[in-house]
């Protein structure tokens, strides 16, 4: 099923159709946009046609029965028990995230965020008029990242607020229950509000498991926000659709103040059906998909410790992002990128794009049937080669 090449030509496909527009490049192989190359659940499909076919799409409200199956994937496959009251729709997590800035900061707060990071993290930071704090993962021996505390306690006094990324996007950590708990201790003796993107929490590879941020420590519901949505988990970004948790309800009516004063959209007919059809009957269709993609990293790993050497892969614990450490390769970070593009022909995301700690890294999405990742790796394998013969040469 994962196997099958779904042609995306005149749909509009950012993933498909804009990586040669972008980069200027023809005959790129695109494993760079967060999202999968797989088609979603059958019910979710069903589900669209059946809605399609009613012929009218007037304005929606998020419905009480969405809600409920929200709340009851998150407690069958997490168990963590939450209230619909608790939840705010917001049509992205980024989206939540600036309104997160916006609600529960000041112009010149403090903002903790924890490089190499997604990129839209430094953006909602800066654009909001405060001043982002920058307290790295450390890239241990083994090749795990993991966070560093010692340096957050080092920068915490004064700070305002922390953004979590949970599963961590690029590098693929899970974070285990003892790092969560040891965060929460800081930022509940320091006061923070912390905001937590969990929209990877669902794509967790075995034998690992995702743990919610207030599931891990519930003593900070008055102070967190935790973003969760189908977007990942079933393919649907965009659907635009997440689904924004504030236990606190002065926090809630904060957040709730910023979307209506900004005129964020409301759910629109077809994600609200599309997401209620997910959180129902995706259980099946999940679960094949991460083992589909787990397959894919197993490959990938092995691909590279037999052909490139040179590269090193950072193995993800979740998600269907991969880390890769290029720095083997000796290129600086804008050679990196023209190398990928230019010569392998394979549009990944460039590491340094999700700051400083991430040059010489690149960022590769494996949810792709077998054949587009092989192929992949082939042009890579072959550039490779190109690279040191040419090397050799000077």
């Amino acid at each position: 099923m994962f196997d099958e090449r779904v042609d995306m030509t005149g749909t509009g496909s950012v993933k498909w159709e804009l990586a040669e527009k972008l980069f200027n490049v023809e005959g790129l192989t695109p494993m760079w946009v967060a999202d999968m190359d797989f088609r979603g659940p059958q019910a979710v499909i069903e589900a669209l046609k059946w809605r399609a076919e009613l012929g009218v799409f007037g304005y929606t409200m998020q419905p009480d029965f969405l809600y409920q199956a929200v709340v009851g994937w998150l407690d069958r496959r997490h168990g963590w028990r939450t209230e619909t009251e608790w939840i705010c729709f917001s049509p992205g997590v980024v989206t939540a995230l600036k309104v997160s800035v916006l609600a529960f900061t000041e112009p010149g707060d403090r903002v903790i965020i924890q490089p190499p990071v997604y990129p839209p993290f430094f953006k909602v930071v800066k654009e909001s008029g405060r001043e982002l704090v920058y307290n790295p993962l450390r890239l241990t021996g083994d090749g795990k990242y993991e966070m560093d505390f010692d340096d957050l306690r080092q920068k915490v006094a004064g700070a305002k607020m922390l953004i979590l990324c949970s599963p961590h996007n690029p590098v693929g950590r899970v974070w285990s229950e003892v790092e969560l708990k040891n965060l929460a201790e800081i930022c509940e003796k320091y006061e923070l509000i912390v905001v937590s993107d969990e929209i990877h929490s669902d794509l967790i590879l075995k034998p690992h498991r995702h743990r919610p941020l207030l599931q891990v420590a519930p003593h900070l519901a008055d102070r967190s926000v935790v973003c969760v949505a189908p977007s990942k988990t079933f393919n649907m970004a965009g659907m635009a659709t997440s689904f924004i948790f504030i236990p606190n309800p002065d926090l809630r009516g904060k957040f709730k103040a910023v979307m209506e004063k900004d005129h964020h959209p409301v759910i629109n007919p077809f994600s609200l059906i599309a997401a209620d059809a997910a959180y129902r009957h995706g259980d099946a269709w999940l679960d094949q998909v991460l083992e589909y993609i787990k397959g894919n990293v197993e490959y990938l790993d092995e691909y590279v410790r037999r052909h490139l050497p040179s590269i090193r892969v950072i193995k993800p614990e979740g998600t269907y992002l991969v880390w890769l450490d290029c720095r083997g390769l000796g290129l600086a970070p804008k050679e990196l990128q023209d190398f990928m593009l230019g010569r392998a022909k394979v549009a990944l995301n460039a590491g340094d794009s999700f700051g400083k700690e991430g040059e010489g890294f690149m960022r590769m999405n494996v949810a792709a049937p077998r054949a587009v990742l092989e192929e992949a790796l082939r042009k890579i394998g072959s550039a490779v080669e190109s690279l040191a013969a040419t090397k050799k040469g000077e």
